[in-house]
């Protein structure tokens, strides 16, 4: 049936002309999303770089949750989705038990997809790793270092097996300061940048660092030729304003060095700490689809992605109508399903309820209470029929049921629909409605 009219032509031509007068080119791209103008304007959020690039990293990520047991064929369809959303650069799983022909496949599945995306292989420990990513194929790797002198060894893998077997780990090499640690780095730096290979060095656990530790760190590293140093904020302690002055002084102690982020939500602000860091003067991102990583998480690639599209203008290349597939996909890979009103992606992320006041406000303008078209994202708009939901809304549920009812019997099923709800205690499915749509027909 068609639906009694509540306003008139006129009125709707003039709502919407109100709306348009609060919108400004950008902030309202039609089809796209509508967001406040006020995050367009330089003089309220600062100065924002046209681009940002984004690392996804959930492939080594996800190595550290628990009780995930993923098949290499699994990774290698998730790897496949991944890539082709757009984004421009993926840090795979270690190369710890894997062999060379797994590690060159990796590589050859990354370029057979997108000859542009770069491809990091993380957790370079020896010369003998930077061989063998080299021979690979990666276009770079990232040598991690440790916030600590002495006691970065408490984060040595090696020394937990051998001292369990009662071996001696120590040797005349073993790190005792900050200066041993940076200078092993140093060596595996020009090791890799003498291979051809970019490397990316994260500096761990930068809560921790001193302005004296940070500035000799950054001046070390980026002398050994590292090509750009990430700032990895394990504890997730770092507030968006002390990445921001992270950055800044990190540019200006190695200014021909990119700088990047990798922050974890400890406090559901890595988000925000990522647009503080770009605005800051950092190029890149390392964040995880749903977020994945130990812990409280990374920062989330859809949620970043649409920050830094809708909200600033930032371009990041990624192909947005991809990640709400993306997202299921890492569910089914990791086993670990994000909350239903998890950003952009959440299964209800497009759901406001199933008032008619909310469900009616779409055939003024889609772009309302959801300042993100869903299919923008893969994603949809659902509207649910509960006890708060009037007429209209259950005329729209019935109609896309195929079933046209009259007003009267569109009442009755609203009325009989609410006596369920009310016994019950529970909402009506769209078996329900069929059925009462039926009885009343």
């Amino acid at each position: 049936m068609d639906k009694p009219p509540v306003f008139t032509a006129e009125e709707i031509a003039r709502f919407r002309a109100e709306l348009a007068a609060r919108r400004a080119p950008g902030a309202h791209e039609p089809g796209h999303w509508s967001v406040s103008p006020l995050n367009r304007r330089p003089d309220v959020v600062g100065s924002l770089p046209p681009a940002v690039r984004l690392r996804d990293a959930t492939l080594r990520s996800v190595e550290t949750l628990p009780g995930v047991v993923a098949s290499a064929e699994a990774k290698e369809t998730f790897l496949r989705g991944l890539v082709g959303s757009g984004v421009p650069e993926v840090v795979t799983a270690g190369i710890g038990g894997r062999d060379d022909t797994a590690l060159k496949s990796e590589v050859n599945l990354v370029k057979g997809e997108n000859p542009d995306c770069r491809i990091v292989c993380p957790l370079m420990r020896s010369t003998d790793d930077i061989e063998r990513a080299a021979e690979a194929g990666y276009d770079a790797v990232q040598v991690w270092v440790q916030g600590f002198g002495e006691m970065s060894l408490i984060y040595q893998p090696m020394i937990y097996g051998r001292a369990w077997r009662g071996e001696e780990w120590r040797t005349s090499g073993t790190p005792r300061d900050r200066a041993a640690v940076l200078a092993r780095a140093t060596r595996l730096i020009q090791h890799a940048r003498g291979r051809g290979l970019d490397v990316i060095v994260p500096l761990l656990m930068v809560s921790y660092l001193t302005e004296e530790t940070h500035e000799e760190s950054v001046t070390v590293l980026a002398g050994a030729g590292a090509t750009e140093l990430t700032l990895f904020d394990g504890p997730g302690a770092m507030s968006p304003e002390a990445y921001a002055y992270l950055v800044r002084r990190t540019r200006t102690l190695a200014p021909d060095v990119e700088v990047g982020l990798h922050p974890h939500n400890t406090f559901g602000l890595a988000v925000g700490c990522a647009v503080a860091a770009v605005r800051a003067g950092a190029a890149a991102v390392e964040l995880s689809v749903n977020g994945y990583c130990g812990g409280p998480g990374n920062a989330d690639l859809a949620a970043t992605a649409l920050a830094f599209e809708a909200l600033y203008g930032v371009q990041t290349g990624i192909r947005t109508e991809r990640l709400t597939e993306l997202a299921r996909a890492g569910e089914s890979l990791t086993g670990y399903h994000t909350a239903w009103n998890h950003p952009v992606t959440g299964t209800h992320a497009f759901c406001w309820g199933g008032m008619d006041l909310i469900t009616q406000e779409t055939e003024v303008d889609p772009l309302l209470h959801n300042c993100l078209e869903p299919t923008l994202v893969g994603n949809e708009r659902k509207v649910p029929f509960t006890p708060d939901s009037g007429p209209y809304t259950l005329t729209d549920k019935l109609t896309a049921l195929s079933f046209e009812l009259t007003q009267d019997q569109v009442d009755e099923v609203l009325g009989r629909s609410r006596e369920l709800m009310a016994d019950g205690g529970r909402l009506l499915t769209d078996e329900d409605l069929a059925v009462l749509a039926r009885e009343v027909r």
